[in-house]
């Protein structure tokens, strides 16, 4: 059985509270093998048949629908893709592991519609911006409480919906999964 991490978008923020362990035993229930939370903020660990991670990512989030009446995705990411979300993230080494980001797309960004953020967001702030595979990298310099870089800002260029996490997360998620 392969290992995956499912990185849930909007869980533990705003008005989307769940407790991690009522999140392992829905998954459990269905027929997730060594599953495990990492942190409360929808980082779970697992193991399943060898199959595309995006018929996961969908089975999932209709999980999350159905059990707990909120709509979410999941990124899900095996530890290979995780390690390469931090090694492949051109700031990850400059700057600081907790401002350093990758966000997860819900699907690949249009190229010219990422270029069209950037320049929309020339002038607001220090954060430096590049994409990725299925995924943009993020660096919020003074971070992302003080970032005018938000989530909504993004998710309106991009038209994606997308979950965060710093490389120190990463780092951790990665040698759990290990």
């Amino acid at each position: 059985m392969k290992r995956y991490c499912a990185f849930f978008a909007s869980m533990n923020v705003g008005g989307h509270r769940l407790k991690m362990t009522d999140l392992r035993d829905a998954l459990e229930r269905e027929e997730l093998e060594d599953v495990e939370t990492v942190v409360a903020s929808g980082n779970v660990l697992f193991s399943f048949d060898d199959r595309p991670s995006d018929g996961l990512s969908e089975m999932l989030a209709y999980i999350v629908k159905d059990r707990f009446g909120f709509d979410t995705f999941a990124a899900v990411r095996n530890a290979d893709e995780v390690r390469a979300a931090f090694e492949q993230n051109p700031f990850h080494g400059e700057g600081e592991d907790k401002q350093v980001h990758t966000l997860f797309l819900n699907a690949p960004a249009d190229p010219a519609a990422f270029e069209m953020m950037v320049a929309a967001y020339e002038g607001r702030g220090p954060e430096r911006i590049a994409l990725g595979d299925g995924c943009i990298y993020v660096d919020y310099v003074e971070g992302v409480g003080q970032s005018k870089l938000t989530g909504p800002f993004i998710g309106r260029r991009l038209e994606r919906r997308f979950t965060a996490r710093n490389m120190a997360s990463l780092k951790r998620i990665h040698e759990k999964m290990a």
